[in-house]
């Protein structure tokens, strides 16, 4: 009987784990998602995208903190850090989202904004002033590890949270273009991220995703269901009450359900795609390409409906970069011999097929901007930006003391040629060659080439030459393009660095210093300083301008009708630019 009892007694010690065990509360980590398998979503609630991947692979599909110094906005990241003011540039329109307002103090030294009650991330915490305070004050502690950190180090002292709803930013100097520069614009803006996720994390490595931990983490009624290299897979939340905007009454839930953006392998193959209805939206197509899509699917849309130029005028006007630092491009008479030497009429015709405009200065013509063209009207008399006279630019290059060889290239006294090898990617394929051409028949030894390093040479300075482009002022006054030939403005990581023109000059970054801090309702006092600028820019020509750059994006209407037109321009329609959470809201099912 003893026995008996003490075998039971080691039976129930040994069972006291199990049953302890089976009585607690487990912590269950929520289960990964099945590889490959997604929710069904009918083709008329999917938007098919072709954007730039690389090789026609994403390398960045696991990549969705904009922030990380591999990833970008405008692959997919965009969408999911709302801001708190869109700008649109077309209905030249300010557009408060996750802000009720702002104001100055009267000196412009404090920028205080008002948070929209009710926003909440995804993972259910309040969006606060915490929030934008926590950004903005990294931002200025990171400078120049990350996109935009010079930017906001240049003003910002520091940001302060008032109260959760209320959060005032305090600069070093007068900031009244600072507002301009937060709200989301093109590609300008800055990314409000989740203090409580980002804290404590190395901002230019996080990667922020992780599908079964809900990352990345956001404002937008967005999730990401798949970061593959052949796709990232974008679906809208299920329910209104799980997008703050919605569930408060502030906005309609989107009616687009998943984004499907596939990486671009070719033009052609894009064209196809977008013939036979495959895809709904992509990048801006060359006119050759647009004109052959708008035949053969009348489904297809442009800004213009069809009509040269076949879209709209960008914020982006195209020149030919050059590099002031290099031999023979470090003399402002060189720089304005190769401007004299290019055709533009003849670029248009032959490169885009007559579907364009020549660009006259650095920034767009747009009608924000008009006035300062206007009022340097007669200064591009003296120095006209697009003319083409192989006879003036003779002039300035035997002025220099420049002459040709026997092969009848120019040299200068020591037998050196004036070499440009102009760089490029496959956006200016059409155009570039005609550049190159007309500048040998010249007597420039020019030629051009696509280089697989080209996205890293010109923020290095490892280059003479480039078709390019640049992103700077859309409105009130042209500060945000005359900063990028400033000296003291570094190159940083990202799209839109800064100085890659390599130019030097003290006087004119002191005028655009004082530019900075004027008032944008200052306009005669930004007029003047445009001027006094522009008279030193366009002596110096460290730019020459070529195109404006049109945005020509297929649009097609198979499924989806709401796209911004020249008959509803509420928008840019480039879905890469940080306002393209505007058109999904605008999208509505054609069946």
């Amino acid at each position: 009987m003893k026995r008996k009892i003490l075998w039971l007694v080691m039976i129930f010690l040994l069972l006291i784990p199990v049953i302890l065990s089976a009585g607690a509360k487990k912590e269950v980590a929520p289960p990964a998602p099945e590889v490959g398998k997604l929710k069904e979503v009918p083709r008329n609630r999917t938007l098919k995208i072709i954007w730039w991947g690389i090789e026609g692979r994403w390398i960045d599909h696991e990549l969705w903190n904009p922030y990380n110094l591999g990833a970008h906005h405008q692959r997919g990241p965009g969408i999911f850090y709302e801001p708190l003011y869109y700008y649109s540039a077309f209905a030249n329109k300010e557009i408060p989202w996750l802000a009720t307002g702002y104001e100055y103090s009267r000196d412009m030294k404090e920028l205080t904004y008002h948070i929209r009650p009710g926003v909440t991330w995804s993972d259910g915490k309040p969006f606060t002033a915490e929030d934008v305070a926590y950004t903005l004050n990294t931002l200025k502690e990171l400078g120049p590890k990350v996109i935009i950190g010079v930017d906001v180090a240049q003003f910002l002292d520091r940001a302060v949270v008032v109260n959760p709803l209320t959060v005032k930013l305090i600069f070093k100097v007068p900031a009244p273009k600072f507002h301009h520069f937060m709200s989301y614009k093109y590609d300008i803006g800055v990314y409000i991220v989740p203090k409580h996720i980002f804290e404590g994390k190395d901002w230019p490595s996080f990667n922020h995703f992780d599908v079964a931990r809900g990352w990345p983490v956001t404002t937008s009624p967005w999730r990401v269901v798949r970061g593959a290299p052949s796709e990232k897979v974008i679906d809208r939340v299920a329910s209104k009450d799980d997008w703050w905007a919605s569930r408060t009454g502030f906005a309609e839930l989107p009616a687009v359900e998943r984004i499907i953006y596939i990486p671009h392998i070719g033009e052609t193959q894009t064209a196809e795609a977008l013939i036979t209805n495959e895809v709904d939206y992509t990048y801006d197509l060359r006119p050759h390409t647009i004109k052959t899509v708008l035949e053969k699917n009348p489904k297809i849309i442009t800004h213009t409906f069809g009509r040269p130029p076949y879209g709209y005028v960008d914020w982006w006007p195209v020149s030919l970069m050059m590099n002031c630092e290099k031999p023979h491009l470090n003399n402002k008479n060189v720089r304005w011999a190769i401007s004299y030497y290019i055709d533009r009429d003849e670029i248009i015709d032959v490169g885009w097929g007559g579907a364009g405009t020549p660009s006259l200065l650095p920034w767009p013509s747009y009608p924000g901007l008009r006035p300062f063209a206007e009022a340097i009207s007669d200064l591009l008399k003296k120095y006209p930006t697009n003319e083409y006279n192989p006879a003036k630019g003779d002039e300035r290059l035997k002025a220099a003391g420049y002459t040709k060889d026997k092969d009848g290239y120019w040299v200068d006294a020591a037998g050196s040629r004036i070499k440009l090898e102009i760089i490029s990617w496959e956006a200016f394929a059409d155009i570039g060659p005609v550049v190159a051409a007309r500048l040998r028949k010249h007597g420039i030894d020019a030629s051009f080439g696509m280089p697989a390093d080209f996205w890293e040479r010109p923020s290095k300075g490892d280059f003479y030459g480039a078709t390019y482009g640049h992103g700077g002022a859309v409105a009130g006054d042209p500060y945000f393009t005359l900063r990028l030939y400033q000296t003291a403005t570094v190159a940083v990581p990202g799209l839109h660095v800064v100085n890659w023109y390599r130019w030097h000059n003290e006087k004119y970054d002191r005028i655009v210093d004082e530019m900075a801090i004027t008032s944008m309702e200052d306009t005669a006092k930004l007029k003047k300083l445009t001027r006094d600028a522009m008279e030193i820019w366009l002596d110096e020509l460290p730019d020459a301008q070529l195109l404006e750059w049109y945005h020509r994006i297929p649009m097609n209407t198979t499924y989806w009708t709401g796209w911004p037109t020249e008959e509803d321009p509420y928008v840019n329609g480039a879905f890469w630019h940080l306002t393209f959470n505007l058109i999904l809201n605008r999208l509505k099912p054609t069946q």
